[in-house]
């Protein structure tokens, strides 16, 4: 059973920054695409960033620039470095694992085929 557990997250200041980690168990981490995702009060979920088997990495526009997604194979950990932070970042940040091949698909595929974490809270205050 895929079992996937964010910390990291908390409040923060406007400009300040986070470090949220996602430690994974039960698949063959190495082989799998992972992504950041958020969600806030009364908007839809979000991708964030994901990274892929092959280590490649893809933003979306809210995190690009400011945002660093990385893994860990050696301890099954997803990171995103947060930084330059906004209050409209305020959000539940939830990290996901797909098999590769859905991996640049849109939200709708990975809300239907990958393994979720339980979420995180970040608030940005201003």
């Amino acid at each position: 059973q895929v079992q996937l557990v964010e910390s990291g997250g908390g409040s923060v200041q406007s400009g300040g920054s986070l470090r949220l980690s996602c430690a994974a168990s039960g698949l063959t981490f190495s082989k799998f695409c992972m992504g950041w995702f958020r969600q806030a009060p009364g908007k839809e979920r979000e991708r964030v960033a994901i990274v892929g088997s092959d280590v490649s990495t893809r933003y979306d526009d809210a995190a690009a620039g400011r945002f660093t997604i990385s893994r860990d194979n050696a301890k099954a950990t997803l990171i995103l470095h947060m930084s330059s932070l906004k209050p409209e970042d305020t959000a539940m940040y939830y990290c996901a694992a797909i098999e590769p091949i859905y991996c640049g698909e849109p939200y709708r595929l990975w809300a239907e085929y990958a393994s979720w974490g339980q979420g995180i809270q970040v608030t940005v205050s201003s």
